[in-house]
């Protein structure tokens, strides 16, 4: 299979940079995939799980939250808020994560902010989920 140019950047740096047979990005409007030569293409990304399946073909699945992804013919670029491959997640963080913004939202508290206390919980849900299924 052909190969392509990716770049996966987050506000820490540089992520990734190398080549790569395909990607598998969630993006605002669904799931697309990314292969050699695609057509130029700009997308917001949304939460969930991304796959990049290197040179040899080996899948890597990763949670990947917000940002967008860029195809040009020499290049394409992931700009994420956040991306963390399966095999690193800390997955007893992210469950507590998940139970604190539970209760935060159960709590109805009137000064708290509801909207960031419901994403708080999809990035901790979205976690475990491509750790419990890497």
């Amino acid at each position: 299979m052909s190969e392509f140019h990716l770049q996966i950047v987050t506000p820490d740096g540089v992520f990734f940079d190398g080549n790569a047979q395909k990607i598998v990005v969630k993006t605002t409007e669904g799931d697309v995939g990314i292969l050699a030569r695609h057509a130029d293409y700009l997308s917001p990304i949304g939460i969930g799980k991304a796959t990049v399946y290197d040179t040899d073909g080996k899948k890597r699945d990763a949670a990947c939250v917000g940002g967008l992804i860029s195809v040009t013919k020499d290049v394409t670029r992931i700009v994420a808020s956040t991306f963390e491959w399966a095999d690193t997640i800390d997955v007893e963080r992210a469950k507590r994560a998940a139970e604190k913004a539970k209760m935060r939202i159960e709590s109805k508290n009137a000064d708290m902010d509801l909207k960031l206390a419901e994403l708080k919980l999809k990035r901790a849900l979205n976690r475990i989920s491509v750790y419990e299924n890497k």
